[in-house]
């Protein structure tokens, strides 16, 4: 994925701070190569890098939403840890869900980007219904 920024070093200290890394070898001037987990990534661009990837201008996702991020996590405790990790490092808390078997927290970043950070119990997933 691709995510238009506004301020690099102010990006790089939030996601670190969050215990993310970031792939150096594809960081540059224009960009940041956030490692997410094995094989998956996201590319933080500076705004006037982005919109010269795409034909429309690069929507502030501080005003309106064009994604909603969603990221695994291994349990409900590190659903909360990687949240309150992220309110602490200067995201905004968006909303909790807890259905049981699936919960959820979601925060905007300092780009207003959403993450939504979510743990489902695998062996309660199986046995519910199928939705219709």
């Amino acid at each position: 994925m691709n995510l238009p920024i506004a301020d690099q070093e102010r990006t790089r200290r939030f996601y670190t701070e969050l215990g993310y890394s970031f792939n150096d070898k594809f960081c540059d001037a224009n960009a940041l190569c956030l490692e997410i987990g094995p094989n998956s990534y996201a590319m933080l661009l500076n705004r006037e890098f982005y919109s010269t990837f795409h034909h429309k201008p690069a929507a502030d996702a501080t005003q309106v939403s064009g994604v909603l991020l969603a990221v695994d996590a291994p349990s409900r405790e590190a659903v909360d840890e990687q949240v309150e990790r992220a309110v602490a490092a200067g995201a905004t808390e968006i909303r909790t869900e807890d259905h049981g078997f699936m919960y959820g927290r979601s925060f905007d970043d300092p780009d207003g980007h959403t993450w939504e950070i979510t743990w489902m119990d695998p062996a309660a997933a199986q046995d519910s219904p199928p939705r219709s």
